[in-house]
Parts: structure tokens; sequence; C-alpha cells
């Protein structure tokens, strides 16, 4: 028999607090501006330093007991490059085995282009949802998959986390659980910052840009105004490559044909970032233009140790996967109400001009579970 968990505190958290029209819990001057909020209005003061330091801590078993395994659905882009999503079952999963608790996963996989085919698989585990406890989901897109959110976290017999968001929508009538990520938006000023202090001002810069949505407004959206604003860099072009590593070929050999001028390479993610670096190698021009990739994959790590990517802004991967374990032991043991209502991983930044031995340190601490080196997919 499916395990049935009654979540109230969730419910009064969350949910329900949306339907009342408790949340946001503060107010910012921009809101208006926005269809989402940000984590520091919906999460209580402390929440997420509490999780992020239990993220960090060694493990404290589940003291309850369960008549059954967990049955966990997770529907994401995992047929991607990127291994951001690899990473992070490999990182819940090893976590929950931590944590003592007996758990069994359905994966149901896609590219991150394919919006239909993660309408199919949502529909298919909201229809059959007594067969899971908990569902997770990597939405392709947030605004594209925003019903299909919407109607995973209206079913009272499955709870649902969001992956790879940190937006919560203001107009889903019902919210998920809990969302995990790392945020985009710091990433964008953290490696402008970087950039700026390295490069310098008055840089003309190309981007190959993702899927027009808020993941790419902040990744590259937030980071050209911010190389804009603080040191007058000047876009020469910008293509969108729809997260694929065919995109950031394409993009990348249009950019250094008819953009010669174009000294900065922004790729949005790590398989634009991968093909970026295929078209470079195959003019002969790695290394002549200033590339950067997105999340510090393990690809990406690579790439910078053979001198073929510059910098990226590393995720330390492994935290929102374990975050995850943890969410799933704070709703078995009803302390749903002590989470952050979004939890945010830690960002830093890897570059060509590090020791092997600093990569590898954090390297090493991002992926203190799923593993260190590009993982056999």
């Amino acid at each position: 028999m499916k395990l049935k968990i009654l979540l109230m505190t969730t419910l009064l958290a969350t949910g329900a607090a949306h339907a009342d029209g408790h949340l946001p819990l503060k107010t910012m001057p921009d809101d208006a501006e926005r269809d989402y909020w940000v984590p520091e209005q919906v999460n209580a003061d402390g929440a997420l330093e509490a999780l992020q330091a239990v993220v960090g801590a060694k493990a404290v078993p589940y003291k309850g007991t369960l008549e059954n395994p967990l049955q966990i659905a997770l529907i994401y882009p995992s047929a991607d490059t990127s291994d951001f999503w690899a990473r992070n079952y490999l990182a819940m999963t090893k976590r929950l085995e931590e944590l003592g608790i007996a758990f069994e996963t359905t994966e149901f996989a896609s590219r991150q282009v394919e919006h239909s085919l993660q309408a199919t698989y949502a529909s298919q585990v909201d229809q059959d949802a007594d067969l899971y406890d908990f569902v997770i989901f990597g939405p392709s897109e947030l605004a594209t998959q925003a019903d299909n959110i919407d109607k995973l976290a209206a079913n009272p017999d499955i709870t649902t986390f969001v992956w790879a968001f940190h937006t919560p929508l203001k107009y889903l009538e019902n919210q998920p659980a809990n969302w995990f990520d790392f945020s985009s938006a710091a990433g964008a000023l953290i490696i402008c910052d970087y950039m700026l202090e390295r490069l310098g001002n008055d840089v003309t810069y190309a981007m190959n840009r993702g899927i027009p949505g808020i993941t790419d407004n902040q990744r590259s959206g937030d980071w050209a105004a911010c190389v804009e604003e603080k040191g007058n860099w000047q876009l020469a072009y910008e293509h969108y490559g729809e997260y694929t590593r065919e995109g950031g070929f394409e993009g990348t050999s249009l950019m250094l044909q008819a953009y010669p001028e174009a000294g900065v390479i922004h790729n949005a993610n790590t398989a634009m970032a991968m093909g970026s670096v295929e078209a470079q190698l195959a003019v002969n021009k790695a290394g002549e233009v200033f590339s950067t990739g997105w999340g510090g994959t393990g690809l990406e790590l690579d790439a910078i140790r053979r001198g073929e990517l510059d910098a990226t802004p590393m995720r330390m991967g492994d935290d929102v996967g374990a975050a995850t374990a943890e969410a799933i032991k704070f709703h078995l043991e009803d302390r749903s109400d002590e989470l952050p209502f979004v939890f945010l991983g830690r960002i830093q930044i890897a570059h060509d001009e590090m020791s092997t031995e600093e990569l590898d340190a954090l390297q090493t601490e991002a992926f203190r579970f799923s593993g260190v080196g590009a993982l056999e997919r």
C-alpha cells in the first residue's frame, strides 16, 4: 500500500497561504513589475540558513518507521548534456541513504526543449498519484510548465517539489511544497563582478542565450545589464541557442565569422558552452575569445583545465539534491513548516587562473555526494 502522508503544516506554510493571500511574507518595491516572488520575500527569517547548515553537516538519521519504501517520481530534462540533473539525483539518493529513509524512484526523462513530453509526463504522474509519495519536477521552462506544476501541486495524494527554479509564480493557484535551486540572478551578478575586475571596461561581447523566460532573463539579461551599467560593455550579437550544444555551436560559429570584434562569449548553460568550445576549436580560435559557461558542471571544469573555457559561476551542485532529501525527512517528521519555501545553494567562480589544487577543492566540495569528475551518461 502506498504511504499516505498528511502535511497540514505544509499546506499552511505554502499552498493555503497563497490561497489566503498570506504570501509574500514581505513586500518589495518592484513587486508590481514581476509575476513571481523572489526568495527573500517568501522565506521566513533564518529558514534558508538553517537548512543550508543541515545540508552541510553530517546526516542525522530519520528516527521514524516506514511501512513501505517511499515512492518518488522525477520529471526532469535529464537527457540533456548538463550533468546537473544526474548529480541532483545522486546527491538526493545518497543523502536519503545516509538518513536511513527507504525509497524507490521512477524517472521521466526528457530534453530541455521537449515541453510537450514533460506535459505528458506530468499528466501521467497526476493520474497515477496514488503510486507516488513525492514528485520532483524540473521544468523545461517555468512559464511553459506552470499549468503542470499547478496541477501536480493541487493533487492531495502527492507532495510536489520543484527543482532548478527559485521564483515562485504569483499566479499559481496551488504552490508546490518547496522549491530548490541556485539563484541565477545572484550567479549573474557574481560572474559580472568577476569579469569586470578581470577584463575591465569598454568590452564588446556576444551571448548564446537559452530560451526566453525567467532563467535566461536572469542568467543572460541580468548579467548583460550588470556589465553594461558597471563597465560600459557593448553587445555585438545575441543568439538564442535553446540551451542545446547545437545552439551554442551555431551561435558561436556565427559570432566568430560575423562579429570578430566580440572579445567575450557568454553561454547560458553547459550544453551551449560545450558547443561554443567545439566551434572555437573547429576554426583554431580557442583561447582567442574569453568564454564562460554556467553551473560549473564536470564538463565545464574539464574544459577549464584544458584551457578551452575561461570561467563559470560554479554551483556547489550537490546542495540541491541533499537539501531535497532533508526536506523529505522534514515532511515525514511533520516539520515542513521549518523549511524555507525556496532553498538556494551556494555559487562560487571557477576560472582558468585557479591552480589545479584550488579547482579540485571546489569540485570536491561541490560534488561530495555525486563524485568528482565527469559522469558517465
